[in-house]
């Protein structure tokens, strides 16, 4: 997977995670674009739950992504799928505010071409 994205100029692999120790959140994601630096985003916040904590890293990573002028594909990488999969839930539930963000970014993203994409892939826990 990482060979296959490293190289294409036009793709964005994001991969994030975020934990939570003593009451504060840390979010770390990392995204790498062909030929560019690697980019590299902490966040800390007091308070939150692991959910809040995740979408916020998902949504942090998905705005630096698409703020890469050249990138048609994005790649997101966590090892919290039930979470990303909360962003196209239309339910009411107390995470509204993050997944508009994410929808927003994620409709200037789509509306900017037709071809451009966006998947999640899960890296279990278990597996680290």
């Amino acid at each position: 997977m990482v060979l296959r994205y490293s190289s294409d100029p036009h793709a964005a692999l994001v991969i994030m995670d975020a934990s939570i120790k003593n009451d504060i959140a840390t979010s770390i994601s990392h995204i790498h674009s062909a030929n560019r630096p690697l980019i590299k985003t902490v966040h800390h916040a007091s308070f939150v739950t692991s959910m809040e904590a995740e979408l916020f890293a998902i949504r942090c990573s998905i705005n630096q992504a698409c703020s890469i002028g050249s990138v048609s594909k994005i790649v997101v990488v966590t090892d919290s799928i039930h979470v990303a999969k909360k962003i196209f839930d239309y339910g009411s539930h107390p995470f509204q505010i993050h997944l508009a963000a994410i929808l927003s970014e994620l409709r200037s993203f789509f509306s900017s071409k037709d071809s451009n994409s966006i998947k999640f892939w899960e890296y279990p826990s278990k597996l680290r």
